[in-house]
């Protein structure tokens, strides 16, 4: 089993306190010889806000030291991700998880902004403190 992340329960109670069961973790699943895991799979409680939509959730914290690194490896793991999800469960739609300082910093660089929405990640900002869902990104 692959480790967490380091906010994996912060974005996980964020998540409920949004409104939102979380109905797996991690979300396992197959496509042909791979085993993919995402993070976490959520429903919407509030159905007719959000007509029973479901997600999946990659979390990742964006605290090391290199964080283009990081985007890199996230940005790539994204992709596969919503590639296989889109084979396996195809009315769940994939977020990335990511800090708002992250978002506020990092994502609002310009290359990375362009990068980002080229690839047309969505993301989930999340805050640590107290843990609540600042903004979904389509």
């Amino acid at each position: 089993m692959s480790r967490r992340d380091l906010f994996h329960d912060i974005v996980r109670q964020a998540l409920r306190n949004d409104g939102w069961r979380i109905t797996h973790d991690p979300l396992r699943f197959n496509v042909g010889d791979y085993k993919i895991a995402i993070d976490l799979g959520a429903e919407s409680t509030i159905a007719a806000e959000r007509n029973e939509q479901k997600i999946a959730v990659e979390i990742k914290s964006f605290a090391s030291d290199s964080t283009i690194s990081e985007f890199h490896m996230a940005m790539g793991q994204f992709i596969t991700y919503r590639f296989t999800l889109r084979l396996a469960e195809p009315e769940r739609e994939l977020y990335l998880a990511i800090p708002s300082t992250a978002y506020q910093d990092f994502f609002q660089r310009p290359l990375v902004q362009k990068l980002w929405q080229e690839q047309s990640l969505k993301l989930l900002v999340y805050n640590t403190q107290p843990p609540s869902i600042d903004q979904w990104i389509n």
